[in-house]
């Protein structure tokens, strides 16, 4: 199991972890407020607010694991 799907899409067979496009994208907010005059001390702090989860099935496949239909059905993406 990893926290980025780069390592699902390269051979692990789970990922479950932040989308780096919406992290950027929330920086670019943030920073938006800081050069419009925010104080960075009063912004909230965000977590990142969009998650995905990517099964590799291949590599399911090479370990002889069967993943559930449930499981595979509730992923963001499965890999074949």
């Amino acid at each position: 199991m990893y926290h980025f799907r780069e390592f699902a899409e390269t051979g692990g067979m789970v990922s479950y972890g932040i989308d780096p496009a919406d992290v950027v994208r929330q920086v670019g907010v943030y920073a938006g407020r800081v050069l419009k005059g925010a104080k960075p001390a009063e912004l909230p702090v965000v977590q990142a607010s969009k998650l995905e989860f990517v099964i590799n099935m291949k590599t399911a496949k090479a370990l002889g694991l069967d993943v559930p239909f449930g499981l595979s059905a509730a992923s963001d993406e499965v890999i074949e």
